[in-house]
């Protein structure tokens, strides 16, 4: 009865559904020495339990200190930030003097669109007036 009983546990055991009790007794049991001969294989399981339970780190464990990335994603944030704040500052007025640039040219067009009106208008006058002198020194070379 007590080979069967052994027998559940162990698949207890396995599944994962033991109580500390019931781990105590198995563990009595394969330690023990007078283990049924279907279940020695489960000896050095518990063997090896009862012999690393035992088993101590004795060596001093140097850990580097710690870098935080978080410090660093910190200040590459803020480069990034000012990064951006100057390029926006000067690309503002670089687009701001192309748009000077390209207003300036428009009036230049107009102005010299306006002024090339203007003297072929004088041209006109300036021949009218040329005619009227003509007349004129005619008018006084008769009169004379």
């Amino acid at each position: 009865m007590e080979l069967a009983n052994i027998e559940k546990l162990v698949e207890k055991y396995l599944d994962g559904t033991t109580t500390l009790q019931e781990e105590v007794t198995l563990k009595n049991y394969f330690t023990g020495g007078n283990v049924a001969i279907h279940l020695q294989e489960y000896t050095y399981l518990f063997n090896y339990f009862a012999i690393a339970k035992e088993e101590q780190f004795k060596k001093t464990i140097k850990l580097a200190p710690k870098k935080t990335k978080k410090r660093n994603l910190t200040w590459f944030s803020a480069a990034a930030s000012v990064a951006l704040l100057v390029s926006i500052f000067f690309g503002k007025q670089q687009y701001d003097k192309h748009e000077q640039r390209k207003e300036a040219q428009r009036i230049y067009v107009q102005v010299s669109k306006g002024l090339a009106l203007l003297s072929s208008n004088l041209k006109k006058g300036e021949q009218a007036v040329a005619v009227l002198y003509t007349y004129e020194n005619t008018i006084n070379k008769i009169l004379k």
